[in-house]
């Protein structure tokens, strides 16, 4: 495990000591630095998900459930705290993609995605980023990372109300966010 970072300048450090947050990543497989090109995007369910050896995904390992629900938490404790978006863009190399120009509002085909979402205590750390991209032709709204946004939020919703385990959703967020896709379609309709 990394040793633990400082918090960020743009978090409230007051906040975020309080809640005894910190900057460490625990991945869900052993990671390495990959290579350039040597990571592949693959699919399920008609959406891209990140390659695992590359990607594994991972979580801060203090962060638990009670301190998502705390009103103090914010998501900007943990943003670019181990790494610099500078440093994200790394992974377009890993995974043979050159990064898109222009890449905002809606002209926006990738994000560079964090594959357990912050909102779900997910890790900072370069093994949990990944460039999820396309279709350029879909509006935005309906472009794979927005798509994804729906079942993050999702997640963090059912963790924050007790109704699935943070562990439970890091893990399976991290293994196949599609699988949530119906659910997270669903639970939006009904709100």
């Amino acid at each position: 495990m990394p040793k633990q970072q400082p918090l960020p300048g743009n978090a409230s450090k007051g906040d975020c000591n309080a809640l005894g947050v910190t900057c460490d990543s625990s991945y869900f497989a052993t990671w390495q630095w990959p290579k350039d090109d040597t990571c592949a995007v693959g699919v399920r369910n008609g959406y891209p998900i990140p390659d695992p050896r590359c990607t594994p995904g991972g979580a801060v390992p203090n962060l638990d459930a009670e301190i998502l629900r705390d009103p103090q938490w914010r998501t900007k404790c943990i943003r670019n705290c181990q790494s610099t978006e500078k440093q994200k863009h790394v992974t377009y190399a890993w995974y043979g993609m050159v990064a898109p120009t222009e890449n905002n509002g809606s002209t926006q085909v990738c994000e560079l995605d964090h594959l357990v979402p912050l909102e779900l205590g997910g890790a900072d750390g370069l093994g949990n980023i990944w460039p999820q991209c396309g279709p350029a032709e879909n509006v935005l709204r309906d472009r794979f990372f927005k798509r994804k946004d729906l079942v993050e939020n999702y997640l963090a919703a059912k963790v924050r109300s007790g109704e699935m385990p943070l562990e439970e959703a890091q893990r399976g967020i991290a293994t196949d966010w599609t699988q949530y896709l119906a659910a997270a379609a669903q639970s939006k309709r009904n709100r």
